[in-house]
């Protein structure tokens, strides 16, 4: 069995929820998650609290494939989730499956 195969597969959004380059705050359990939707229509999710001071990610400035965080301008790729230098850290990131219009991501 995958790791994928052995998360919960959670329903969070539609594809008509999200705007290309604007994040959206989504809550599993206790769990808050940014979304973000990219030109390439790809969707991306990783948590929503940057590593430097917690900053909320889904508020950031989307540019390409990464996301500045609103308090410090750290740079997160959102389909990583590593931080870009000279800065350190990293976020979790999500895996997440699109089916007819809604966005799916699998957690522990």
């Amino acid at each position: 069995m995958s790791k994928v195969e052995q998360k919960k597969k959670v329903e969070v959004a539609t594809l008509a929820d999200l705007q290309v380059g604007i994040g959206k705050r989504v809550k599993v359990a206790e769990t808050e998650i940014a979304l973000f939707k990219l030109k390439s229509g790809k969707v991306s999710a990783i948590e929503n609290s940057c590593p430097h001071k917690g900053g909320p990610l889904s508020e950031g400035i989307v540019s390409g494939d990464h996301v500045f965080c609103p308090l410090h301008d750290w740079k997160i790729c959102t389909t990583d989730g590593q931080v870009q230098a000279p800065d350190v850290g990293c976020v979790k990131k999500y895996d997440v499956e699109m089916v007819d219009g809604r966005v799916y991501i699998y957690v522990d």
